[in-house]
Formats: C-alpha cells, sequence, structure tokens
C-alpha cells in the first residue's frame, strides 16, 4: 500500500524472533478487510474466471468466457462477472453492435488480487510437503 497525502499507512507486520508485531493496526479494520477478501475470493469458481484475463493483456470477450467455462450457466457466469466489475476487479466494456460485443479486462486492482494470490499458491506448495 501506498503513503497518500495526510493518510499513514502501516507496513506489514516483521517477522523478529518468533514475535510478530502488529502495534498501531486497528484489529476490527483488519477483520473487515479480511471478511472483505474472503467473501471477494472464496465465491465458487471466481478464479476460473479471471484465468483468461490473466493470461493476456488484451481484453476478453464473453463468449471466450462461455467457452472456457463448462458447467456454469450464462445468467451464473454473468452474476460473477458484474460482481467483479463491481469489485473493481474487472473492467467491462460493451459496444453498440449487433450482435452485441462484450469485452473484460483486468484492472490494476485485478492484476494486484492475481498477483496476491499467485504468491499465496506459491507459499502453500512450498510449505505443503
Amino acid at each position: 500500500m501506498k503513503e497518500t497525502k495526510g493518510q499513514k499507512v502501516n507496513k506489514l507486520p516483521i517477522y523478529n524472533n518468533d514475535i510478530f508485531n502488529f502495534d498501531g493496526y486497528d484489529s476490527q479494520k483488519l477483520m473487515l478487510q479480511t471478511t472483505k477478501l474472503r467473501n471477494l475470493i472464496t465465491k465458487r469458481g471466481i478464479f476460473e474466471r479471471l484465468i483468461p484475463l490473466c493470461c493476456t493483456t488484451n481484453p476478453v470477450r464473453y463468449k471466450q468466457f462461455r467457452e472456457l467455462m463448462k458447467g456454469i450457466s450464462s445468467k451464473t457466469l454473468t452474476r460473477r462477472l458484474k460482481e467483479l466489475e463491481k469489485d473493481g476487479i474487472l473492467e467491462r466494456k460493451a459496444y453498440n453492435e449487433i450482435p452485441p460485443r462484450v469485452e473484460y479486462k483486468m484492472t490494476k486492482k485485478g492484476q494486484e488480487l492475481v498477483e496476491s494470490i499467485l504468491n499465496l499458491i506459491q507459499w502453500m506448495i512450498k510449505w505443503s510437503s
């Protein structure tokens, strides 16, 4: 996190001699943020929807998502993509064309989320043996 004018940002706690120092953190805010993150990432199949966007810098069309998402209804896919857009993870662009064309692109926030999740997965792999 970056520090902005008038706003102090706490850095991550440092591991030192078997002790974590969380001084200066508001535990209620941390728990609220943890809840928000858990709600976002634990929805069924949410990261599978991000995979097409992780593998390219180009926008991905709705049709491409449909082809990759076997076993999920159009209604559910549309709802999940709208949730990701609302959360600022995806950017949606609809074109006024026949047939309709809709493209999705990962936002900077979404890119950071995916990078964080990949780091967590690498950590899990490293320590799972």
